[in-house]
């Protein structure tokens, strides 16, 4: 094995083993599930941007902007940045004085507990398809540092570890690991970035390296065309609209001590993003010198750094992607496995033992994280998994979860049809081939719920919880 490969093996045995040992303070559901509601503005701050950072970021968008450019379109990373800023200046605070575990635990306090339920079907699919192109951007590492292994055993690596971190550790691991992870993320980008601009000629090589880039984008075929109007909004609604509410996002909110560490930290993490996120983006632009033929777009920034960096410098790189990519996965697999335990098990079956409790949202990280290997052998790409990720059924939740905290309008049923229309209006979409099936669902569930509410007679008074 390589010194690469050593490297990359023995961070991941230090992350793995701080799970193991976060594992024996972990004594209730809150503790796992949202790291007992004690971070504060550092932890928070980079938990929010280790997590929201993932492998579409890195992987992503810079084999995206090689392959296409930049355009209107092209939303990354000031969609997702501006969704974590949208995030702090609107939702943090109401969402943190819910004292909620999760997501779904509003639609059970505002509407009712089959609300809840069907909240959280509805919402767990997104969790494990996000889990998905992170497991795949994780095997994409593998397949790079470690060339002989091809890439479906890779991935099947990747799962086998992201479950395993995640079953010990939970968000109190998470957490105290995102700090590291996001230093690292940080360092290994900006060492490629210098790498890169060094190896183009500095400042005054990047004209050149863009016009090699644009006549490989053009020899690959990949001509852009000037977007239309209505998909440029597609593009930027889908990580606004569709993931300020999503739930490994509320999960971190949440997760904080007091609501004024809700919002600066939300905050701070969307100005992170998006100063961090140019990086693979200007790699993109400029990387024609340097991979003019590129099998797999998804491989650029490995492969640059693979072929740049020395031997240190490249674990950093590695590490620093791994760091995202466990950040990010882990978030996603606690999410869908609180979903599954805490708003379906736990109460279906009246389980009061805490115990209990983390057993069964243990066994959901595994289940669910099987279910995502399986969807990441079969995707297209990391992006494509992450734009499904953010748009399913993620209209009808935003529509119903802003009417729940801002106003008092409609009840449980337009709660219900609001969240139902919503999946049916984007899966119907899609499969029609209709244009912006996000913003034709956004719209139909903001259609349902206005419609739901004057008929039901506008006022409603909040459920108990129970």
């Amino acid at each position: 094995m390589t010194p690469t490969l050593w490297a990359v093996i023995a961070y991941l045995m230090l992350q793995l083993g701080i799970g193991v040992w976060v594992s024996k303070r972990i004594s209730s559901e809150s503790d796992y599930l949202v790291a007992g509601r004690q971070l504060g503005p550092a932890l928070a701050t980079f938990s929010i941007f280790a997590t929201w950072f993932g492998a579409e970021t890195i992987v992503g968008s810079a084999g995206i902007t090689w392959r296409e450019g930049v355009s209107m379109a092209s939303a990354e990373p000031f969609g997702y940045g501006l969704c974590l800023i949208v995030m702090g200046l609107v939702f943090a605070v109401p969402l943190w004085r819910k004292q909620l575990t999760t997501l779904a635990d509003l639609f059970r306090t505002r509407y009712s507990m089959p609300v809840e339920r069907v909240a959280a079907v509805i919402l767990i699919p997104s969790s494990i398809l996000w889990a998905a192109a992170q497991i795949r951007a994780f095997g994409q590492v593998l397949s790079t540092v470690a060339p002989q292994i091809v890439l479906p055993v890779a991935i099947g690596v990747a799962a086998g570890f992201v479950m395993l971190y995640t079953m010990f550790g939970g968000l109190l691991a998470d957490a105290m690991t995102d700090m590291l992870q996001g230093i690292l993320l940080i360092c290994g980008l900006i060492i490629l970035g210098i790498a890169v601009l060094v190896a183009i000629g500095g400042f005054n090589g990047i004209p050149a390296a863009l016009d090699a880039t644009a006549a490989a984008r053009v020899a690959l075929g990949g001509v852009p065309v000037a977007p239309r109007l209505l998909d440029v909004l597609e593009a930027w609604a889908i990580p606004v609209c569709g993931s300020v509410i999503a739930t490994e996002l509320v999960g971190r909110v949440i997760a904080t001590r007091t609501p004024g560490i809700a919002r600066a930290s939300a905050l701070t993490a969307g100005a992170l993003y998006i100063c961090v996120g140019m990086i693979p983006v200007f790699i993109g632009l400029v990387a024609g010198p340097l991979v003019p033929t590129l099998a797999d777009p998804e491989q650029l920034l490995p492969t640059i750094a693979a072929q740049l960096l020395p031997t240190i410098g490249f674990a950093v790189f590695a590490g620093g992607l791994i760091s995202a990519i466990l950040s990010t996965v882990d978030s996603t697999l606690l999410v869908a496995s609180g979903l599954m335990s805490h708003n379906l098990i736990v109460p279906i079956f009246s389980i009061a033992d805490e115990t209990t409790k983390v057993r069964v949202a243990r066994g959901g990280v595994m289940v669910f994280g099987i279910m995502a290997y399986l969807l990441a052998l079969r995707a297209e790409g990391v992006f494509a998994l992450v734009e499904q990720a953010s748009a399913f059924g993620s209209a009808g939740t935003l529509v119903t979860v802003c009417f729940a905290l801002f106003t008092p309008w409609g009840g449980p049923r337009t709660a219900m049809a609001t969240m139902l229309v919503g999946v049916v209006a984007y899966i119907g979409a899609k499969a029609t081939g209709l244009s912006a099936p996000f913003l034709f669902s956004l719209g139909a569930s903001l259609a349902t719920y206005v419609a739901g509410a004057v008929i039901g007679g506008y006022r409603v008074v909040e459920a108990e919880a129970t």
